[in-house]
């Protein structure tokens, strides 16, 4: 049972992280898929990868070593097809389509020495390693430029092969100069390719491919029999993928549990028509932005609790009161709500004074600044846009509503502040910006410019 940290937005600082460890082991996580990103200490050239708030050596090590401590098994996560890199303006040249950074050119050697640079500097910080997952999803435009249209035209190659050859070229690379590591692909660029393309690719020898589905309701018959077509075609192994968080909205804030819950039960169920010597295990993902270039989902200390909920019903089979009363303990909180966003929430897990304070601004403070400036009739009567632009006001209009903004202004001023600093604890300056950017300062500074209109009309 592997929990993914997808750190490519909201990445924890390293003291939370080794804090969170404990806690993992205890709800019954056996290791972690690290989805490093921008965030891993790149060297040397690559060294312009790196995002200023990126882990630096010591902290991984020092990570690392608490992992291997608590029993955990790590798998890190270079993300093929590399977006994070072919952003940057000096590798826009190894780009498969020339104005999109979304797939490698496959054809370039300079393409296979990145990858596999970037391969060897990872695998240089981790100790024992027995897999590590080289992505491969959702690489879409694999086969539009120059050099894959005149590949694509000889003869008997096809876009399936193309993807097929670019894995294999990966993972020939990991067998020889690491064998006692398995690469893990995920499955969604193989699944809908005929047994004898992949049969005849060689790839089934050479990688374990990870199924992945976030929904409630997985197709649990189509998942079984697309394991017995993998199987046919060669892969030994097979690995599931869930969801704790990040599944259900790209800019969603609070992580709906009952969701969640229910992909796991789904997984079960495929799991339990799944020979043991095949299944390999399962990765609950926790996406921490879609792409790397879309806005932060939920935070990590606000989807703990469905982590907890999902990791225990894994671990026990299923999900009853008895677990449900196992997670609460080990979270501290008292009134664990599975179908309904916890309008409060109070928690002794590391980060849980973020989870209530992002349930009060989720719940309130949009709803609370439009009741005033939209529903309430002074405001919309006395001070609308066409007086505020004049700055001109009735004085006993004021009187009204004047009170109540300052007092709902004060109010989440102290919200905002007090999560700022708990923030702080847990990450870095960029994702706070971006997170008060997205969800906080559109409804406190309209509050405050009517505060401020006010005092000038």
């Amino acid at each position: 049972r592997l929990v993914h940290l997808d750190l490519k937005g909201a990445a924890p600082r390293a003291q939370y992280l080794e804090q969170v460890l404990p806690l993992l082991r205890a709800l019954g996580a056996t290791g972690l898929l690290l989805e490093y990103e921008d965030t891993f200490p790149y060297m040397g050239p690559l060294e312009l990868l790196q995002a200023p708030h990126a882990y630096s050596p010591v902290e991984l090590r020092a990570l690392l070593s608490q992992a291997r401590a608590q029993g955990l098994d790590v798998v890190p996560l270079l993300s093929l097809p590399l977006q994070f890199v072919l952003k940057h303006r000096e590798f826009a040249h190894l780009r498969e389509v020339k104005a999109l950074p979304n797939a490698l050119n496959p054809h370039k050697e300079e393409s296979q020495a990145l990858v596999k640079a970037m391969i060897d500097q990872v695998m240089a910080l981790h100790e024992d390693l027995k897999w590590f997952h080289i992505g491969c999803d959702e690489v879409y435009y694999l086969g539009e430029g120059e050099e894959s249209q005149q590949w694509l035209q000889q003869q008997d190659n096809t876009p399936e092969k193309l993807c097929l050859s670019h894995i294999k070229a990966v993972a020939t690379f990991l067998a020889s100069s690491y064998p006692m590591v398995t690469p893990i692909v995920w499955d969604d660029m193989l699944r809908g390719m005929s047994e004898e393309t992949l049969a005849e690719s060689g790839v089934p020898q050479l990688v374990q491919p990870m199924i992945w589905d976030y929904a409630a309701d997985i197709h649990v018959e189509g998942k079984v029999q697309l394991i017995e077509k993998y199987r046919r075609c060669g892969f030994s192994k097979v690995w599931f993928a869930s969801a704790f968080k990040g599944a259900t909205g790209v800019n969603q804030s609070l992580t709906l549990i009952g969701h969640h819950l229910r992909n796991q039960l789904e997984w079960l169920q495929v799991a339990s028509r799944t020979p043991t010597d095949v299944l390999k295990g399962i990765a609950l993902t926790g996406w921490q932005r879609y792409d790397h270039f879309s806005v932060l989902c939920e935070l990590l200390p606000v989807a703990i609790p469905s982590l907890a909920v999902c990791l225990q019903a894994l671990k026990n089979g299923g999900y009853s009161e008895k677990v449900k009363e196992n997670v609460e303990k080990l979270l501290g909180m008292s009134n664990l709500e599975i179908d309904s966003f916890m309008s409060t929430s109070l928690g002794t897990f590391p980060g849980s004074n973020i989870l209530t304070l992002v349930t009060q601004i989720c719940f309130y403070l949009k709803s609370s600044v439009d009741e005033l400036l939209e529903r309430n009739r002074y405001v919309t009567g006395w001070f609308s846009p066409y007086h505020r632009k004049r700055k001109i006001i009735h004085p006993i209009i004021m009187h009204h509503f004047q009170p109540d903004a300052v007092s709902l202004l004060s109010k989440w001023n102290t919200v905002v502040q007090d999560l700022q600093a708990a923030m702080e604890q847990v990450f870095h300056k960029c994702a706070i910006e971006e997170w008060m950017e997205e969800n906080v300062y559109p409804s406190l500074q309209k509050l405050q410019q009517v505060v401020d209109d006010l005092d000038e009309a």
